[in-house]
């Protein structure tokens, strides 16, 4: 099993050659124990209860259930039955009764799950390093931060130990980590998948998102996964189409010239050059886009009202510790709605 990949294509494959359920898993739990990184996961499955899992899905049917087999992890933020689910925060733990929406639909699609992963504190930054768990590592280079806040999602599949995980989106917590740990982050259009399960960052804005190793992985994840759901009210009929071939050309939108800003930072200045050349070396095709707006709209989450609305609902949890709440359970989570 250490020679076959993890994605998903690679997986049925296998699992048509004859191979077992049970082999993977296997290779799971190894790819684990190599990777020798305690902060990747917050909590892990136990391996029997997973392999009862596993049996319970019957004959190999990639058509009935599309994601058969396929091991995945979930970000701590997202509710798992049967797992505690603690936001990167052990005051915080409850024990959810049933799964997030998204993850229920996975697993009926027959997808494993094998634990809960590490991230930036109530998914709260964007470098993967403020959790009171140890820091994963990246998986590229150790001496960079993992990203955030879905560090332990990425690492997990960049290290090849799940063939995808979900994270969730808010300003970049899906997309960062993706990049940092050279794989495909997915943040679906607001409202495509349901959030209902999750401990909101700022209600409006939280997407659940998709790591996987390729672009076709995340898209067949993202195609079982996107469905209305009454219990989110932010949820919407989002039609999925075939993907697009990829174009002979590809074009990269970059930031206008005019509006690049380094910070005095050369270091950054250089990669961010040194990697332009590289997208033109490989025939891609650069078009400049205007930056200013989206400067303006960082400004709306990171100085304005959507911010005071997650430091509002943080408060609320505290101020609760404070008052001798104890956080048992979900009930106990008012502010989460």
């Amino acid at each position: 099993m250490s020679d076959i990949h993890f994605d998903i294509g690679s997986l049925h494959g296998a699992y048509q050659a004859g191979t077992g359920v049970a082999e993977v898993i296997d290779a799971v739990y190894a790819r684990l124990a190599a990777a020798d990184d305690p902060g990747i996961f917050i909590y892990l499955a136990d391996k029997a209860a997973l392999l009862a899992a596993a049996a319970d899905l019957g004959r190999f049917d990639p058509v009935a259930r599309p994601l058969w087999g396929i091991p995945f992890a979930v970000k701590d933020n997202i509710d798992v039955a049967g797992m505690p689910t603690t936001a990167a925060c052990a005051e915080y733990t409850y024990w959810p009764d049933k799964d997030a929406a998204v993850v229920a639909r996975l697993r009926a699609a027959g997808a494993l799950v094998v634990g809960k992963t590490n991230l930036d504190q109530f998914a709260t930054g964007l470098v993967g390093v403020r959790t009171p768990w140890p820091i994963p590592r990246n998986a590229i280079d150790e001496e960079l931060v993992p990203g955030g806040s879905s560090s332990g999602s990425a690492v997990a599949t960049a290290r090849g130990i799940v063939s995808f995980a979900l994270g969730t989106d808010t300003a970049g917590s899906g997309r960062i980590p993706a990049g940092l740990n050279n794989i495909v982050g997915l943040k679906p259009t607001v409202g495509a998948l349901s959030a209902a399960g999750v401990v909101p960052a700022c209600r409006t804005l939280d997407c659940v998102s998709v790591f996987a190793l390729t672009v076709d992985d995340a898209y067949r994840v993202f195609s079982v996964a996107a469905a209305r759901d009454t219990a989110d009210p932010y949820s919407r009929d989002i039609a999925v189409q075939p993907l697009a071939a990829r174009p002979p050309v590809l074009s990269v939108g970059i930031p206008a010239k005019a509006d690049l800003k380094f910070f005095g930072d050369a270091s950054m200045q250089a990669g961010f050059e040194a990697s332009l050349a590289m997208l033109s070396r490989l025939g891609c095709r650069l078009v400049e886009i205007p930056f200013s707006d989206f400067y303006a709209t960082a400004d709306l989450l990171y100085e304005g009202a959507w911010c005071g609305r997650t430091l509002r609902g943080h408060c609320r949890f505290h101020g609760g510790q404070r008052g001798g709440h104890a956080p048992g359970n979900a009930q106990d989570h008012r502010w989460r709605a």
